[in-house]
């Protein structure tokens, strides 16, 4: 009864906050519409970049609160930041309905080269989506049935287990978002993932293959800015910086502890990494490894440097505790469900 409870007051709270953001874009819109780029466009902005970042304490949950907190308090407010210098990927141009998922979810207008591509990426998209959910759908509740043994696994072997809970559930989230915009709006779901396990580099691994909807935000508001006074390298390292500090605050948001500082240092040693291979690669003729080897030794770098920084902050918070009691939440309140809709049935059927 309490999880079911809890499960409705998300719900009221998921149908204010929806209506906060369409009144706060609404607003914003206007505003960039009659307001030059600048300081006075940005101070006009600044109520709703404070508005975003109070969204994710409307709720209780670690779902709500890490997925209110990380579209909105983080990819929103980046984009209005960027609205007020006058970038995209917001413009007070785009009808409002646009405008508002533009701002709040990670989707743009869709792009078509002709009326044939039109459909045959819409298909390819669709086909693609469905098949994240469904393997996502299938995997996640392993996972959740996993960590009931997790006292008699390894550190190794929870962290491996974490890392697939990250995974499949940012693809099971943005799948759902797309299917829920995809064909509807005229929008589309920004690059997510690109088979990371592919990766051959760590510019390959950070720019191209993960979690693409953060490098993409960080190019045009930190990278680029600070490449053109300061050069390529303090690009790098300001971009991983910001991403790292981010990450602290999406921490914060979700288990209500202070930063540790160890995200930070695991994205900075990144930063410096991804520089040094960018340096290196400058040089022709400098020995590099064949791909054979490049993609284990950078999976190896990314999971090794993960299991020492990344992933022991979110067991010190006890973000493991709280998924797992909200998970066992949810199911219980889907058995209260089918129980309650098998006995509905039930009563329909005895009363013909």
């Amino acid at each position: 009864m309490a999880a079911a409870r809890l499960m409705d007051s998300e719900v009221v709270s998921l149908a204010k906050v929806s209506a906060a953001v369409w009144a706060a874009s609404f607003y914003a819109r206007l505003a960039a519409a009659n307001l030059r780029p600048g300081a006075p466009r940005l101070a006009a902005l600044l109520p709703v970049v404070a508005l975003f970042c109070g969204i994710p304490f409307s709720f209780s949950t670690t779902t709500f609160r890490g997925s209110s907190a990380f579209l909105l308090s983080w990819l929103g407010v980046f984009k209005l930041l960027l609205l007020a210098a006058g970038r995209g990927p917001l413009d007070p141009s785009y009808p409002l309905h646009q405008f508002v998922f533009s701002a709040s979810l990670p989707v743009k207008l869709r792009q078509f080269t002709s009326a044939k591509s039109k459909y045959v990426d819409a298909a390819a998209d669709d086909k693609s989506a469905a098949g994240k959910i469904l393997v996502s759908g299938a995997v996640i509740p392993v996972i959740i049935y996993l960590y009931q043994f997790k006292n008699a696994m390894s550190r190794y072997q929870l962290l491996i287990l974490y890392a697939g809970h990250i995974y499949f559930s940012l693809q099971l989230l943005l799948a759902a978002v797309h299917a829920v915009i995809h064909g509807v709006l005229g929008m589309e779901m920004e690059p997510q993932v690109d088979r990371p396990y592919l990766a051959s580099s760590l510019q390959d691994f950070w720019g191209r293959r993960w979690n693409l909807m953060v490098p993409a935000i960080l190019r045009p508001s930190v990278y680029r800015p600070v490449r053109a006074r300061l050069g390529v390298a303090a690009g790098v390292l300001a971009a991983f910086l910001v991403s790292g500090l981010m990450h602290e605050v999406m921490f914060f948001y979700i288990m209500w502890r202070p930063p540790s500082g160890e995200v930070t240092a695991f994205f900075l040693l990144h930063g410096v990494c991804t520089a040094a291979e960018a340096w290196w690669a400058g040089h022709a003729g400098w020995w590099r490894p064949p791909r054979a080897a490049a993609v284990p030794l950078t999976l190896a770098f990314v999971a090794g440097t993960g299991f020492w920084l990344f992933f022991p902050a979110m067991i010190k918070g006890g973000l493991d505790e709280m998924v797992l009691r909200e998970c066992q939440g949810m199911v219980a309140v889907m058995e209260q469900s089918g129980r309650w809709l098998a006995g509905a049935t039930n009563v329909t059927f005895a009363t013909r």
